[in-house]
């Protein structure tokens, strides 16, 4: 009787040690890769570029992995643009590496965009680096932002400020440039496809600072300079 019950007690610890075991080995063959989130879809008038990349066999998931360079390379309607971020406009200007260190939101204006501009501004701007560069971060500014999100008035990479109004698909830049399509993700930026060139010499006017308040809760106004008399002569 006592080896019974003692080979019972050894079976009945055994079976309790595999069904603690077991869940471990379980969960360790039942493990899958997280799934990859989608990207948001852009908005505004995007067929024409889901067109252009379906084309080249890209995808708007695609570009979302790749790096800004790397993802305006693949929109054939914003290649002027990217050959004049990239150096081929210009050898001496070469900004992606800057700009692929983001995160930005760039805004790339059409190759008809180019075309529009000015008789012989394009040409000059092959040849003027200075302004070239200038031109080329007028055009993003720090942050990701969607479309939902991206209005405001920020300081650009150039310096000098950018205005964003309305959202969705009806967005516009410096009151009169539209966005085509918005918020194409990347890597390290959000792209917005625009319907004119940024100008970086007419920017609108900077937003008025903060007006500071003492802890009174009143305006803060520094104090009038009391003038220093000098010493009358003699005295």
């Amino acid at each position: 009787m006592k080896t019974s019950t003692s080979k019972a007690v050894g079976v009945a610890a055994a079976a309790a040690a595999l069904v603690v075991s077991l869940p471990f080995a379980i969960t360790a063959q039942a493990d899958d890769p997280v799934p990859v989130k989608p990207p948001a879809d852009p908005q505004g008038n995007c067929d024409p570029l889901r067109a252009e990349l379906a084309a080249s066999g890209t995808s708007l998931v695609q570009l979302a992995t790749m790096p800004l360079g790397t993802a305006l390379s693949k929109i054939p309607s914003v290649s002027t643009f990217y050959s004049a971020l990239n150096g081929g406009l210009n050898p001496a200007v070469n900004v992606v590496p800057v700009l692929e260190n983001g995160p930005y939101v760039v805004f790339a204006p059409t190759n008809d965009a180019f075309a529009a501009l000015d008789p012989g501004k394009l040409e000059a701007l092959k040849s003027d680096p200075a302004a070239l560069t200038k031109l080329d971060y007028y055009h993003a500014f720090l942050g990701l932002l969607g479309p939902g999100d991206v209005a405001g008035q920020r300081p650009t990479q150039q310096g000098a400020e950018v205005k964003v109004s309305g959202k969705d698909g009806d967005i516009k830049v410096n009151d009169s440039t539209k966005v085509v399509c918005g918020g194409i993700q990347t890597a390290n930026a959000r792209i917005y496809i625009i319907d004119s060139v940024l100008n970086p010499d007419a920017p609108p006017e900077p937003l008025a600072p903060t007006t500071s308040f003492s802890n009174t809760g009143k305006p803060y106004t520094p104090a009038a300079a009391t003038p220093t008399t000098s010493p009358e002569a003699g005295g």
